[in-house]
């Protein structure tokens, strides 16, 4: 019989875990389909198609309808007993992919019995206007228990208890916790919690009579140190006498809180918190766990606190109920998605960046109307002339500084000393001096004070600074014409360490002689492997 029981439930956890994953295999909707958009909504959805509004309109979607049992316990002064069950009944619409509101009704039973004796409860008799005790509490206190006036005598005890009939309506804003993916369209359950208000209208009775219709003897019982709780609760349950009617009305509020028939009526707030696994599209099974407060210390009861002998006090703590319930929930409407906490808001902006069916590109173009082999889209100089080289992007080359591109010029390496130069990109040298006599040599003195130039890492562009220092670096060597310098970096022995020194020497020198109009005959390079700081260029006199 046992293992057609395990076998029944391995085969119901196959089915569900099988569905749940059809569930995930299933698709949102689609932003092309007009049918699930409102008619309130429409014109933002034409504008979304008509390229003249960014966002697709708010699909119509589905209200979910469900039904649950579970387990009630009320947390009181007298401990629960558990299970008591109960069952919930709720309609929930979303107004938002994370935002939702549902209207909720619960109803269920709890039980308490206590498993340590009170000896101060008289003050919880019940007492008409004119002091006397009513109803069942004048069996329950009855004979040596209470004295002519009502009060306890003393020496007795009883072990506290209740059965509380729960009925609550509340509307909740719940909040959808992980919908909204980014590397996941769709997930079989979904996270939730929330709160929300409502109404709780609760009524309390107690066991206090045994089926002979006499008060349980309970002074025989031995409890709190001398037995444990099942013991204790085994003793009290073994009476001659005990029934389970729950016949006597437990304390309440009286008149003075509203009452819906013998149901005290008392306003209540509610926190939730649960999960719901996707069966279908249409249908979820949802595990939640609610906790509601109400503001009242009598859902069991018992109010009254045990002090000293003979003295009782108000407890200051007001009771509150949970429930925890598995609930089956239904999708219901026509032409409607899913309910939105079900879809992943980025659906769409994923779909179209991946596959674009709407947004609008550019149209792409290959043209290069000068014909240099830069397309016209990235050629900086559109109308480069015929037959001339570029660089890469699409500016003709001028190798010497001098304003004449190569392709025109007749002179194509003009030293600095001849420059400007004429349209043909000819310098005019300046005459060499003469005289009868044959001129002393003079030794020219070339500037030594050049700097050195810093990188980091292995950044192989110049910066600000460095720009600065060759500037310098330039206005000497134009003062000097007949001198010439050299470039020398430091690299390691690998072979990257080299390339990044030729890179580093490289932009040096193209920068003085492109930037700075210096002729390139003046000015050379070199790596000297280990020579001195790998990140440092020094600038010397040749």
């Amino acid at each position: 019989m046992a293992s057609k029981k395990y076998k029944l439930l391995l085969g119901f956890l196959a089915l569900f875990a099988a569905t749940a994953t059809f569930a995930q295999s299933g698709s949102g909707y689609s932003a092309s389909d007009s049918s699930v958009i409102p008619a309130k909504r429409m014109p933002q959805h034409n504008e979304f198609w008509n390229n003249t509004y960014n966002f697709p309109a708010k699909p119509r979607n589905m209200w979910e309808v469900g039904v649950g049992g579970g387990m009630f316990t009320i947390s009181g002064d007298v401990p629960s007993v558990i299970p008591t069950f109960g069952f919930e009944a709720h309609v929930r619409k979303a107004f938002g992919y994370i935002f939702s509101l549902r209207l909720q009704y619960v109803q269920g039973v709890a039980k308490g019995q206590a498993w340590q004796g009170s000896y101060n409860y008289g003050k919880n008799i019940a007492r008409d206007d004119n002091n006397n005790v009513v109803g069942g509490f004048a069996k329950y206190y009855s004979g040596n228990y209470v004295d002519g006036a009502g009060n306890k005598t003393a020496g007795q005890k009883v072990f506290y208890n209740y059965k509380t009939q729960l009925k609550d309506l509340s509307l909740q804003g719940i909040f959808t916790l992980n919908n909204i993916r980014f590397h996941k369209a769709k997930t079989g359950f979904n996270l939730y919690g929330g709160g929300g208000i409502g109404a709780t209208l609760y009524k309390a009775k107690i066991n206090a009579l045994g089926s002979d219709g006499e008060a349980y003897a309970f002074d025989d019982i031995l409890d709190g140190t001398h037995k444990t709780r099942k013991t204790t609760l085994d003793l009290i349950r073994g009476l001659p006498n005990h029934d389970k009617t729950y016949e006597t009305d437990a304390e309440n509020q009286g008149s003075r809180r509203p009452k819906i028939g013998d149901y005290t009526l008392k306003p209540s707030g509610t926190i939730l918190a649960g999960v719901a696994f996707k069966l279908s599209k249409r249908v979820n099974l949802a595990i939640e766990d609610r906790h509601t407060f109400v503001k009242d210390d009598l859902l069991d009861g018992q109010r009254w606190q045990e002090h000293a002998f003979g003295d009782a006090v108000l407890t200051r703590d007001f009771d509150s109920y949970n429930a925890l319930t598995l609930s089956l929930n239904f999708n219901l409407g026509a032409k409607s998605v899913e309910p939105l906490w079900w879809l992943n808001p980025l659906d769409y902006a994923y779909s179209e960046l991946n596959n674009p069916k709407h947004m609008k590109l550019p149209k792409p173009s290959f043209e290069d109307a000068d014909g240099d082999g830069v397309l016209d889209a990235l050629d900086r100089e559109p109308n480069t002339p015929a037959n001339c080289p570029v660089d890469t992007h699409g500016v003709t080359k001028d190798t010497d500084g001098d304003g004449v591109p190569d392709c025109k010029d007749k002179q194509l390496i003009t030293p600095t000393d001849c420059q400007p130069v004429d349209a043909d990109g000819v310098g005019k040298c300046p005459d060499p001096a003469c005289c009868t006599a044959k001129p002393a040599t003079t030794v020219v003195e070339c500037p030594t004070d050049y700097p050195s130039l810093s990188f980091k890492g292995v950044s192989t562009s110049l910066s600000a600074d460095a720009k600065a220092l060759l500037s310098s670096v330039a206005a000497k060597l134009k003062a000097n014409p007949t001198c010439s310098i050299s470039i020398t970096g430091y690299p390691g022995a690998s072979k990257a360490a080299q390339a990044v020194c030729s890179k580093r020497n490289d932009a040096i020198k193209a920068y003085l002689v492109e930037t700075l109009g210096i002729s390139a005959d003046r000015v050379t390079f070199d790596c000297s492997v280990d020579g001195g700081d790998v990140n440092t260029v020094d600038i010397k006199a040749n």
